[in-house]
């Protein structure tokens, strides 16, 4: 089978996994106490509790073991594209599990996803894409450390305007943003371990291990804190979107990987990188608060 093929492969697999994982997680943060990021050993100490928590995280750490194998094969812009995908599989499953109900502006998100999947995947060619396996580990610093500290920022932010008491109920999609570039530094990490392997030393002399365990901590307690506040099927397709996004962009210049030079792939790439963003754009801000079915009704002086 060409390597092209088992990369779309594995895709499809970490998205799988990882929207399996996204569910199992919000299904078992909804039957916990309130976690907070101000208290991160009393959050893990909650979540690693639950069985259902623990198989979604397992579910997840999986679905890196995917990506490995993607990076190794696709171009990452091309492996963004198919990554996008996922949020169709995140929306059946939150809807099904969950009992989340999606707006008609997100089902429009979800025809413009499946368009932008088939986009890049006809865009990909076995011989003519090329894979980037190297970058300088400098370059690799001034991306990833300046998006940390923006996520970070973006997240603290969305914090203070969520304890407002008359605010309208969000959505997520600020949290969404910032644990996004969190786990775009990540996704540029896995990047990188999969061009260095299976060199451990060279591994432990880069700076792709690092930055694995900083996005990992810190994107572990951000997005368990904001899974339980929002709901799943719009918080995960933002952070999806935002991460291939950053990836897509920064990852292609940072590892040397150019586009397709025929016009039709590029158009094709492009508009689906284009159609990408358009799901983002979609996503509303802010929930419709609920109303109640009637308005309650006066009592009649001979009722009690």
């Amino acid at each position: 089978m060409p390597a092209v093929a088992w990369g779309v492969g594995a895709a499809l697999l970490a998205n799988t996994l990882y929207s399996v994982g996204f569910v199992l997680e919000k299904r078992a943060l909804t039957r916990l106490p309130e976690v907070s990021v101000r208290r991160p050993a009393h959050l893990l100490r909650q979540v690693v509790t639950s069985p259902l928590w623990l198989a979604g995280s397992i579910a997840l750490a999986s679905g890196f073991g995917a990506q490995l194998a993607v990076y190794r094969t696709l171009p990452i812009a091309a492996a963004q594209g198919i990554f996008v995908s996922g949020l169709v599989i995140l929306l059946l499953l939150s809807a099904r599990l969950l009992g989340e109900r999606t707006s008609g502006r997100e089902r429009y998100a979800i025809a413009a996803i499946l368009a932008a999947l088939l986009m890049v995947v006809l865009s990909l060619e076995q011989d003519a894409d090329a894979v980037g396996h190297r970058s300088p580990a400098p370059l690799i610093l001034l991306v990833c450390v300046p998006s940390l500290a923006a996520g970070l920022s973006l997240y603290a932010a969305a914090e203070r305007r969520a304890r407002h008491r008359h605010r309208l109920p969000t959505t997520g999609v600020e949290y969404g943003v910032a644990v996004g570039l969190l786990y775009g530094v990540s996704s540029l990490a896995i990047k990188g371990v999969s061009g260095v392997l299976p060199d451990i030393p060279a591994l432990f002399a880069s700076p792709y291990p690092y930055l694995l365990m900083c996005t990992g901590a810190f994107g572990l307690v951000m997005s368990q804190a904001a899974l339980q506040r929002c709901r799943a099927s719009l918080i995960v397709p933002v952070c999806t979107t935002v991460t291939c996004l950053f990836t897509a962009v920064l990852g292609t210049l940072a590892f040397g990987e150019s586009l397709p030079h025929e016009p039709v792939r590029l158009t094709l790439r492009l508009t689906g990188t284009a159609l990408a963003v358009a799901v983002l754009l979609l996503m509303p801000k802010h929930d419709t608060p609920t109303q109640p079915d009637q308005e309650p009704r006066e009592l009649l002086p001979h009722e009690p």
